[in-house]
């Protein structure tokens, strides 16, 4: 961490993005840690439930670019700041309402709404503040302090529910959770609108050039919404995992990608974004198989912790992601079509990532875990295989 002042320029205001980051990352930790946990055992969701749930928690980011659209002359950091105050609001209505599936879904999505927000501006603001060529450490660096954070939530949880787990204090921690993002919202009002403003008038950006990236965009967003959703679902329902052990699985998650995302944002500098982007579904299509069919190979408790592992694995390859956007940096001609492709990037993953959400359930319910993760498999494929079509520009 001490070379950030080699990675981002002098006159940008990374320490504050980065504190706000990681303020933010131990609220997430914290949600994230409990969330599935908390649809399972207190609102009684099942497999297809679940599925539909996070169907609506990723409309937000369907609806993204239009939403940036209507706010085209903001910059930057002023939508950062946004999305912390809506991530605020989302936190809170779940520490507040009844657990029925309504009002918790309804505060799922305004969660997600300003976390989506969030997503495509801290990419855009990460490689603004960078120094050139260094967008893809500065990625790295990004992911490592939000993971600073996350593990911080995710040992709260732990501890707590390993002492509280008899009380299911679900209600509390959100209500912790919400006023740690709030003080994170805080921080990032110190932030001053150092980006230019968008001169292409809006945020719904398509151009020809761009088209690879936004293919890209789809298949991965579709091969990661089987183990966002449902990963831990499995783990939960399959293997009859606690909160404490999901939160401790998503902690060792957390350290691997704090220590990776630096070396892998390195690395996409080194060798390239191509290579990554195409090397790592090798990997995937491992983490897939035995995610699977790891309860027909071994005994149960065997199993679980092969997938465990294998969770671990899919997290850290995940990291490999950050190429597309360095990749987008590398095509682009200037730092606003960077930041409008990010954010249209985002909502175009989203167009299939609602489908895996709501399809997703309904296939383990009737076609079993198998079928769903070979399908996740298969996408990963379609992603490298596309990958490699790519021309790489050569430019620094």
């Amino acid at each position: 961490m001490g070379r950030m002042k080699e990675v981002f320029k002098a006159d940008s205001k990374y320490q504050i993005f980065f504190l706000s980051l990681l303020t933010t990352g131990v609220g997430y930790g914290i949600y994230k840690g409990m969330i599935d946990n908390y649809l399972a055992e207190i609102v009684q969701m099942g497999e297809f439930d679940r599925g539909v749930a996070e169907f609506f928690r990723e409309l937000p980011g369907l609806a993204l670019v239009f939403i940036l659209a209507a706010f085209y002359t903001f910059s930057a950091e002023k939508l950062y700041k946004w999305g912390a105050v809506i991530m605020v609001i989302g936190m809170a209505m779940l520490a507040m309402v009844p657990p029925y599936r309504f009002g918790v879904t309804v505060g799922i999505c305004l969660y997600s709404l300003g976390e989506h927000i969030q997503l495509g501006m801290k990419n855009t603001i990460s490689l603004e503040y960078s120094k050139s060529g260094c967008g893809g450490q500065a990625l790295g660096y990004q992911s490592a302090v939000s993971q600073i954070g996350t593990l911080a939530g995710y040992a709260v949880i732990i501890v707590a529910f390993f002492f509280l787990a008899d009380q299911k204090p679900y209600s509390i921690f959100f209500l912790i959770a919400a006023f740690i993002i709030l003080a994170a919202a805080l921080v990032s009002f110190g932030l001053t609108s150092n980006s230019e403003r968008d001169q292409t008038k809006s945020r719904f950006y398509f151009r020809k050039k761009f088209t690879k990236y936004y293919m890209l965009e789809v298949f991965y967003g579709a091969r990661k919404q089987v183990f966002f959703t449902f990963g831990p679902y499995v783990l939960i329902l399959f293997y009859g995992a606690s909160a404490t052990v999901i939160s401790l699985l998503f902690a060792v998650t957390a350290i691997m990608s704090f220590f990776l995302s630096p070396v892998v944002g390195k690395l996409i500098d080194k060798v390239g974004y191509k290579i990554i982007m195409v090397s790592d579904t090798l990997i995937l299509v491992i983490v897939c198989f035995f995610y699977g069919f790891a309860h027909h190979i071994f005994p149960m408790h065997i199993a679980f912790i092969v997938c465990c592992i294998n969770y671990v694995l899919d997290s850290v390859i995940s990291l490999a992601s950050m190429a597309s956007n360095v990749y987008v940096q590398d095509i682009s001609d200037s730092k606003e079509e960077v930041k409008a492709t990010i954010s249209t990037g985002i909502s175009v993953n989203h167009l299939i990532t609602v489908l895996i959400a709501l399809f997703g359930g309904w296939i383990w319910q009737t076609l079993g875990i198998e079928t769903l993760f070979m399908l996740s498999a298969v996408l990963g494929l379609c992603n490298s295989a596309y990958a490699a079509t790519i021309k790489t520009s050569g430019r620094k």
